[in-house]
């Protein structure tokens, strides 16, 4: 047997909240978690639209329901996830996230606007915003981590170079069973490799976006 590979073009869907024009005080890009889709995702993002800042959140290509066959037969739940990628045929997933997230970028911000603009990861997502910012295909003002971690197969040498001079930030809440000491170490290892000392702010909450927190990112 024999692998193969085919490319072709696909079409995939993101949601927008906010306007985007000389108002626009801030423009962010914000990447979803494990198992969360875009749509519902941008709603926790709403505190900020009202600041003037627009929000764009990309959605995972991979889309699967959240239980079994078995589990939706009995309760009848046909709730639906994304994810960014597993450990199967990994490699060909980044690349076609990263392939999609330039391309969003190129069509919401391909005007000159002096807009700041903030990458925020969530969870999953963080690790896919770190490959995204990695990648060095667009520009940007602030990156946070949001209960999520570095991926420690990143390209450090060069994502080192693209952070000098960002704002990095670190943020979870106290309750979050996802975060633990050992990551906390992890994140602070991964962030000396990057030559960087993210600015950790810790909210009362569990896994989870957090109004507040949010709204001391708005000025």
């Amino acid at each position: 047997m024999e692998q193969y590979e085919l490319q072709f073009q696909f079409k995939s869907r993101y949601f927008k909240a906010g306007r985007l024009d000389s108002s626009t005080k801030q423009l962010w890009f914000v990447i979803h978690g494990y198992g969360q889709l875009a749509e519902y995702f941008i709603r926790k993002f709403k505190i900020l639209e009202e600041h003037n800042i627009c929000i764009i959140a990309p959605e995972g290509l991979s889309h699967f329901y959240l239980e079994d066959a078995g589990s939706r037969s009995r309760t009848g739940n046909n709730r639906v996830g994304a994810s960014w990628m597993t450990r199967e045929n990994r490699l060909t997933d980044i690349e076609n996230y990263l392939e999609y997230l330039n391309q969003i970028y190129k069509k919401e911000k391909g005007s000159d606007l002096p807009i700041p603009i903030t990458i925020l990861g969530f969870s999953q997502g963080a690790a896919t915003a770190s490959r995204w910012i990695g990648n060095g295909k667009i520009s940007f003002d602030r990156f946070i981590l949001w209960a999520g971690v570095f991926p420690p197969d990143m390209d450090f040498e060069i994502t080192k170079e693209l952070l000098k001079g960002k704002e990095t930030f670190l943020v979870y809440g106290n309750a979050d069973p996802f975060i633990n000491v050992d990551q906390i170490a992890e994140i602070k290892m991964l962030a000396e490799k990057l030559n960087i000392s993210p600015v950790t702010r810790v909210f009362e909450g569990k896994h989870d976006i957090d109004s507040q927190m949010l709204l001391t990112f708005a000025q």
